[in-house]
């Protein structure tokens, strides 16, 4: 039933899309990829993950803007406004609106249905691997963040500052994310692409 608004949706987000480097609308594509993967083989209601996953960002605060935990929240409040405007079917609403607003790893509420869990999984798969490495370093260039301190690269003397050094940031949140999934599917991919980031920083350590 979704093909029928995809189209729209996708018009609604490239026209929404008003954040950082990393998140873009190659982002929401891949998060769609992703959420429909899983969503097949979790047997879960794509009337629901698909529309949440293409507008889960079409509200994205840069990550140093004070509202940045409120993104996720705006965003849902927002999705269903056009969703609503489209008359996309009502009983799919509410549960859009829940995934939606659960997905954000900021906003820190809890993703109670298997359709919300599905959006976060896909979200949080996109912030991992070779592509969440890439993204780390998009947006902390943008925030002007050197790679890593200098007298103590990994931190092995000092507290973890990701909003200082780049490198942090993978110990204080990317490293975690492979044991926050919540489907089995995304655990599979995440404990793949963790062991990436984990063989990148190894190769770093090398290298500095």
């Amino acid at each position: 039933m979704f093909k029928q608004y995809q189209a729209q949706c996708e018009s609604f987000i490239a026209e929404n899309m008003k954040t950082d480097l990393a998140h873009d609308l190659l982002h929401v594509e891949r998060v769609v990829k992703l959420a429909t993967l899983i969503a097949k083989k979790e047997k879960a209601e794509l009337n629901v993950v698909l529309p949440a996953a293409w507008l889960h960002d079409c509200v994205s605060y840069p990550k140093n803007h004070p509202l940045r935990s409120q993104s996720s929240l705006h965003a849902a409040d927002k999705a269903i406004q056009f969703l609503s405007s489209i008359e996309y079917p009502k009983q799919y609403l509410d549960a859009i609106h829940h995934a939606i607003a659960a997905h954000s790893y900021s906003g820190g509420l809890i993703a109670n249905t298997l359709e919300a869990k599905i959006v976060q999984d896909a979200d949080r798969l996109d912030a991992i691997g070779a592509i969440g490495i890439a993204r780390c370093i998009q947006v902390s260039s943008q925030l002007k963040r050197p790679l890593y301190a200098p007298e103590d690269a990994f931190s092995e003397q000092r507290t973890l500052d990701d909003q200082r050094f780049t490198l942090d940031h993978f110990y204080t949140k990317l490293l975690k994310l492979a044991s926050l999934m919540h489907t089995q599917t995304a655990q599979d991919i995440a404990a793949q692409r963790t062991q990436f980031m984990e063989s990148y920083l190894q190769q770093l350590a090398l290298e500095i």
